[in-house]
C-alpha cells in the first residue's frame, strides 16, 4: 500500500535529517522534491499545489519546538497536512434514528461494487447489526447471482426480484421486507456502467429521491488514479455522494486517488478495500494512513487486528502454560493459526513503525512455510506434540515422510520452537505481574 510514494517521501526526509540546521533554501528544495513525488504518485495537480503552499507557509519562519530538530519539525508539519489532505478526522456511517438504515452503493462497472457490498454487509454483521443485501443491478449478467453467492458466504440474506423489475420497485420492496424481518441495515447494490452516462445518473437520482438513503457511497478503484478522482467528481456533482469506498488500496503503490478525492470533492473516504477476502474492508483512518505513508507504521490497526483475532480465554490459558513451562507443539500450532487470522504477513509487517519493504529484500515471507509447519505438527502423534523431547531420529524421519517435507525441515522447526519457547518464557517471567498478555508470536522462515 502506497509503497512507491512512501519510499520516495522517506528518502526526501532522510536527506533533511542529515542536516543539523535547516535554511529556508533547504526547506524549499525538500518541498520541491515532495511536490515531484506527489505528482509522480498521480495526485491531482491543484491538490499538490495547495498542499505544498500550506506546508511552506507553516515550515518557513516558524519557531521550532524545543523538543524537535528542524527536520523533525518539517516532517511533523507534512504529517499534519497529509492527515488533513486524507480527510482530517475519521468519518463513520450515519445511521437512521429509526431502522432500517439505507446505504446505497454506486459506481462504475469493474470498481468492485458488488464484492464491496458483501464486505460492508459482513462488517455490519460483525458489529452486531442485521444487514440485508439488495440485488438492484438488473443489467449486468450474473450480477444478482454473484451477490447471492457472496451473501451465502458471509451469512447475510439477499433480496432479489430477478432482472425484469425496475430497480426502484425492487429497492422499495426490499425496504418493506427488511422492516417485516427486523433487518436494520439495507445495502443497495445498484447498477454500474462502463462509463458515466445520463441514463445511469437518472436512475440513481430516482433511487435516491424515492428511498432517501442515509448514505450514498461511491465505490472507486484506487488503481485508476486520477480517473477515480474524475469519476468521483462527476458522480458527486450529479448524484451527491456522502463519502467514498476506495477499493484495491492494498495494491495501490502510488496513492493518487486516496490523496486527491477529499480535497477535490469535499467528501471523505469512509472505507478502504485492502484485499480480496470478504473481511478485507476497513474503516478509513486519515491519521493512521498518513503515518503509514511516512513510514511511521500503524500500530493501532495492528493491535485491533490482534484483538479481533485473539480469544481472551485462550490468551490467559497460554500465559498460564508459559508460566508453568507447559507450552508444547499443540499450543505452537494454535498460535500460528491465530496469527494467520490477522492477515498476510507482509501486510502486518507494513504496520510496524520503521518497516521498509527494501529492508526485507532477500528475506522470504512465505505464507506456504506456515502451511508446511502445520503439516509437520499434524503428522505427529498427540504424545509427540505434548512431549517434543521424545522426537528421536526415527520419529523425525516418519514425521517428514508423513508431512511431505524433509528431516531438515522437521529439525529446523524444532530449533525454532525451542528458541521461541525460551524467549516466551523469559518474557513471561519479566512480565509476571500480568501487565501485558502474550499474543501470537511472529513466524519467519
Amino acid at each position: 500500500m502506497f509503497e512507491s510514494l512512501s519510499e520516495k517521501l522517506q528518502s526526501v526526509f532522510k536527506r533533511l535529517r542529515g542536516k543539523g540546521v535547516l535554511s529556508e533554501q533547504d526547506v524549499n528544495e525538500a518541498l520541491r522534491e515532495v511536490r515531484l513525488v506527489l505528482l509522480e504518485a498521480d495526485v491531482n495537480f491543484r491538490v499538490v499545489k495547495d498542499f505544498i503552499a500550506r506546508v511552506r507557509e507553516r515550515a518557513v519562519g516558524q519557531e521550532v519546538l524545543q523538543s524537535l530538530s528542524p527536520a523533525q519539525h518539517v516532517i511533523k508539519i507534512v504529517n499534519e497536512e497529509l492527515i488533513e489532505l486524507l480527510g482530517g478526522t475519521d468519518t463513520g456511517l450515519s445511521f437512521a434514528p429509526k431502522p432500517p438504515t439505507i446505504i446505497m452503493l454506486v459506481g462504475l462497472q469493474g470498481s468492485g461494487k458488488t464484492t464491496t457490498a458483501a464486505k460492508l454487509a459482513g462488517l455490519m454483521r460483525k458489529q452486531g447489526r442485521k444487514p440485508l443485501l439488495v440485488a438492484a443491478d438488473v443489467y449486468r449478467p450474473a450480477a444478482i447471482k454473484q451477490l447471492q453467492v457472496l451473501g451465502g458466504q458471509i451469512g447475510v440474506p439477499v433480496f432479489s426480484l430477478g432482472d425484469k423489475q425496475d430497480p426502484v420497485s425492487i429497492c422499495r420492496a426490499a425496504v418493506g421486507a427488511a422492516e417485516s424481518d427486523g433487518q436494520d441495515v439495507i445495502i443497495l447494490d445498484t447498477a454500474g456502467r462502463l462509463h458515466i452516462d445520463e441514463r445511469m445518473m437518472d436512475e440513481l437520482a430516482r433511487l435516491k429521491a424515492d428511498l432517501s438513503p442515509q448514505e450514498v457511497l461511491l465505490v472507486v478503484d484506487a488503481m485508476t488514479g486520477q480517473d477515480a478522482v474524475n469519476v468521483a467528481e462527476q458522480f458527486n456533482s450529479a448524484v451527491g455522494a456522502d463519502g467514498f469506498i476506495v477499493t484495491k488500496l492494498d495494491s495501490d503503490a502510488r496513492g493518487g486517488a486516496a490523496l486527491s478525492i477529499k480535497a477535490v470533492t469535499g467528501k471523505p473516504i469512509k472505507f478502504a478495500g485492502v484485499g480480496e477476502k470478504l473481511d478485507a474492508l476497513e474503516p478509513f483512518h486519515p491519521e493512521r494512513m498518513a503515518s503509514r505513508i511516512l513510514g511511521m507504521g500503524d500500530m493501532l490497526s495492528l493491535i485491533e487486528k490482534a484483538e479481533t483475532a485473539l480469544d481472551q480465554q485462550k490468551t490467559e490459558e497460554l500465559e498460564r502454560k508459559l508460566r508453568e513451562n507447559k507450552f508444547d507443539l499443540e499450543d505452537y500450532l494454535e498460535q500460528l493459526q491465530e496469527m494467520r487470522k490477522m492477515g498476510p504477513l507482509d501486510q502486518l509487517l507494513s504496520m510496524i513503525p520503521g518497516f521498509n519493504a527494501r529492508n526485507m529484500q532477500g528475506v522470504e515471507i512465505d505464507e506456504r512455510q506456515v502451511g508446511r509447519v502445520e503439516a509437520i505438527i499434524r503428522s505427529m502423534t498427540k504424545e509427540e506434540r505434548h512431549h517434543p523431547e521424545i522426537l528421536n531420529g526415527s520419529r523425525r524421519r516418519r514425521i517428514a515422510l508423513g508431512s511431505g517435507t524433509s528431516v531438515q525441515d522437521v529439525n529446523r522447526l524444532m530449533n525454532q520452537f525451542d528458541q521461541m519457547r525460551k524467549m516466551m518464557r523469559e518474557m513471561t517471567e519479566l512480565e509476571r505481574g500480568g501487565r501485558r498478555k502474550p499474543g501470537p508470536m511472529p513466524f519467519f522462515s
